[in-house]
């Protein structure tokens, strides 16, 4: 007499979009076996959340989660990325990088309350996603197991393009979007919308007008500048206030919030950039992050206004280190939370406040102050002598040329030499 020993299906926990390509993803994890946990995080982007869940249900996911991660992502993701002033390669501020570890930990946290030994994603085999994703998974939950569909030979070469998306769509029943989709890839958060492939690959194509979503083209912007005062303590915003209007928020994510309606209404914050991805290869990408870009100016002006010339040496150092280790996906490595650990400690220090303009596209820094500034106006003047002595500068000179006059005295040796 034969028995067949039954093994209960294995539970996925899916990052779920309620786009073409999750949704098949989630059709095909069935396929396979899987009972499919889909989740989906709330990060700012304009989403039917409701939408989305009904039909993540009706494809037959087991369960589904719909995460508002807004607030942690503003104070425990981008408020860090402020104090860092972190800029990856001198423009790009990390909208889509400083996301994935906050969505992945979410993800994980229900793998891991849910009894799930799998997670799975819909980021593609040739992008940085699938690192930050991943490294975020195996740091959190190293036992886990990822599925990543667009790196399977079964899948990929099953599904080579959209028409092949869409015919498996039709064919199971999955609702395919009514619009037609742009001919770009966009991802969509809290802190920016980026922009890429499609149309886009050709580095020389100028992006089309009706492309940004988050913030108006600076012709199109008011004729008259909005003022704001940003208050910081610690390097992070406590408090912005419209001068003119008088109204203030106070909330992290009213703050974030309020800075990106003010910059978008002034066209701040776009940039049409060539990047080097982790994995290798350039890329083109637009991206546009309007309370972004206002909040790197003004912290960097109070940065700049109450930290020790050494100290702020040293921490743009480690802000470039922490901009490269968040694009790379490292955020839950020890060195990024070393990095952390240190910049915080930089900006005890980095409190007051910024008055500064927004106006057709650019930032501009009016003014300053600060119960902790380094700035000593009876020291720099030059009506009052204050606590200097300026016959020291002459020492100060003499001893700093002594390097000089020694490397060009050794220049005129070799020259007489030949």
């Amino acid at each position: 007499m034969s028995s067949s020993i039954h093994f209960p299906p294995c539970t996925v926990v899916l990052a779920y979009s309620g786009g073409l390509d999750t949704s098949c993803i989630l059709v095909w994890l069935k396929e396979e076996g899987y009972d499919v946990i889909t989740y989906l995080a709330n990060i700012g982007q304009v989403e039917d959340f409701d939408a989305a869940k009904k039909k993540a249900e009706s494809l037959g996911a087991k369960k589904v989660f719909i995460e508002d991660l807004r607030a942690e992502f503003v104070e425990e993701f981008i408020w860090p990325s402020v104090q860092a002033s972190a800029i990856y390669e001198d423009r790009y501020l990390l909208g889509t990088s400083v996301a994935r570890p906050c969505i992945a930990r979410r993800q994980i946290q229900i793998a891991r309350q849910e009894g799930a030994q799998y997670v799975s994603h819909g980021a593609t085999g040739k992008g940085n996603d699938q690192i930050r994703f991943e490294l975020t998974c195996y740091a959190l939950y190293p036992e886990v197991q990822i599925i990543a569909p667009w790196r399977i030979p079964e899948f990929y070469n099953r599904f080579v393009g959209r028409k092949d998306l869409m015919e498996y769509a039709e064919k199971h029943g999955i609702p395919v979007p009514v619009t037609p989709k742009a001919p770009w890839s966009m991802d969509a958060n809290l802190m920016h919308i980026s922009y890429e492939s499609g149309i886009l690959e050709n580095p020389k194509s100028h992006a089309p007008a009706d492309l940004y979503l988050m913030t108006k083209s600076p012709e199109d912007a008011p004729n008259s500048p909005d003022v704001l005062e940003i208050e910081f303590k610690k390097g992070v915003p406590i408090k912005v206030t419209h001068v003119k209007e008088g109204k203030s928020k106070d909330t992290p994510l009213d703050i974030f919030s309020y800075l990106n309606e003010m910059g978008g209404r002034h066209g701040v914050g776009r940039i049409d950039i060539v990047e080097n991805r982790f994995i290798g290869m350039k890329s083109r990408g637009i991206y546009e992050t309007p309370g972004g870009t206002i909040l790197y100016h003004a912290h960097l002006d109070i940065e700049t206004f109450t930290m020790d010339r050494e100290v702020r040496r040293i921490k743009q150092g480690l802000g470039v280190k922490f901009a490269e280790m968040l694009y790379n996906g490292f955020w839950y490595s020890p060195e990024c939370e070393f990095v952390r650990h240190c910049i915080d400690k930089s900006q005890e220090s980095v409190e007051g406040k910024v008055q500064l303009s927004v106006f057709k596209g650019q930032v501009y820094i009016l003014g300053r102050e600060s119960p902790k500034s380094l700035y000593n106006e009876e020291l720099v003047s030059m009506d009052v002598q204050g606590d200097y002595d300026p016959c020291d500068a002459s020492g100060f000179i003499k001893i700093n040329a002594v390097r000089l006059r020694e490397h060009h005295r050794l220049q005129g040796e070799h020259h007489s030499k030949h």
